[in-house]
């Protein structure tokens, strides 16, 4: 884990509670509960986004009352990082430019780094210039 990955306190200890309640440590199950951990909204109905005995999201609980903006946007690259859904029909609402149009932006480059850690072994953070032609 890098310094500062969680956004705050309760964001670390969902994120540790539910690794150790699914006794899971895969890079799926970190990736989705880290992302899941980062609002309010979704650590409490978390039961509405993850169905702990199939071992499963739950897409319907994006449709949920209590979902925000932001909490749909967690929600959203949660499942992408779980097994790469998208929304029929709303693929759009899975884009990067969709997505990290939020604060928790950051939050989400930690996420990509624990659903893919064997790409950013060798990168602990995204080097201040890349070799050859800048935009």
């Amino acid at each position: 884990m890098f310094p500062g990955m969680f956004c705050d306190v309760e964001h670390e200890k969902f994120y540790s509670e539910m690794l150790s309640r699914f006794h899971r440590q895969d890079a799926y199950h970190r990736a989705l509960f880290y992302t899941l951990g980062l609002t309010r909204e979704t650590r409490t109905h978390i039961q509405d986004l993850f169905d702990f005995s199939n071992d499963s999201i739950r897409p319907k609980g994006l449709k949920a009352f209590w979902q925000t903006g932001t909490s749909l946007r967690a929600s959203r690259l949660a499942f992408n990082l779980w097994n790469g859904w998208a929304e029929e029909q709303q693929e759009r609402d899975s884009t990067p430019h969709e997505l990290f149009d939020c604060r928790f932006a950051p939050y989400f480059f930690e996420a990509l780094r624990l659903r893919y850690p064997e790409y950013c072994r060798s990168h602990d953070r995204v080097p201040q210039r890349m070799n050859g032609p800048t935009r």
